[in-house]
């Protein structure tokens, strides 16, 4: 293996381990005294935190979960000497913030659903359609009250803005990669929340709360 590409392995591996840091996990722990995987929707996420340890906890929890995306795409690709290619090797640092996060080797590989790593990264690599999802997710909220259902129509949202600001050919070489991201990640975090679309079907999902989950509740 070359050394470039050896740099390009160890910075993507730099940058899974960032995004696996479990900050809403660790915060369950110090604050709460709990485990979030044994509590609320057991999602190790900023909603959870929200839902079971107050609202600040909630946020602080997702902008460190945004960090842990923005951070590692933003700076890791400034290693790599190669101007030209710094944009694929900060979409392939995104790319492995978000899968740290949703696959965490420390848990297992059970993590998060990536909403709040993923909008670090997007801020960092496509800020005007990070900004409309942002907007999208917000309003989509605060009509129904349902996290899930936000960040769902904002995944959507994202892609398909990205896509069109990339137009008219968004697989030409300089953004191929950025195109193929604003499609996969969106897909991959739709997919994530799978059972959130189910409950969202049978009139079962949670609107967002404050209050604390016995054990066991698996419902939110």
């Amino acid at each position: 293996m070359s050394s470039t590409w050896l740099n390009i392995v160890l910075i993507l591996a730099a940058a899974y381990l960032a995004g696996s840091i479990p900050f809403s996990l660790l915060i369950g722990r110090w604050v709460g005294k709990i485990d979030l995987r044994q509590h609320g929707s057991g999602n190790v996420g900023a909603t959870n935190v929200g839902r079971l340890l107050g609202l600040k906890w909630g946020l602080l929890a997702l902008l460190l979960d945004a960090l842990k995306g923005l951070l590692p795409t933003g700076l890791l690709p400034l290693l790599f000497t190669q101007n030209s290619d710094r944009l694929n090797i900060a979409v392939g640092c995104g790319v492995a913030a978000i899968l740290g996060h949703m696959f965490p080797c420390w848990l297992g590989f059970r993590g998060g659903k990536g909403v709040a790593t993923s909008l670090g990264v997007v801020a960092m690599l496509a800020p005007w359609a990070a900004l409309t999802a942002f907007v999208s997710f917000i309003a989509t909220f605060a009509v129904w009250r349902f996290v899930s259902l936000g960040s769902i129509v904002a995944a959507i949202v994202f892609g398909t803005a990205e896509l069109l600001i990339l137009r008219p050919d968004p697989f030409s070489q300089p953004t191929w990669s950025l195109a193929a991201f604003s499609i996969a990640v969106p897909a991959l975090v739709i997919v994530r929340h799978r059972s959130n679309i189910a409950r969202l079907i049978k009139g079962e999902e949670r609107t967002f709360t404050r209050s604390f989950k016995p054990k066991g509740d698996q419902t939110a």
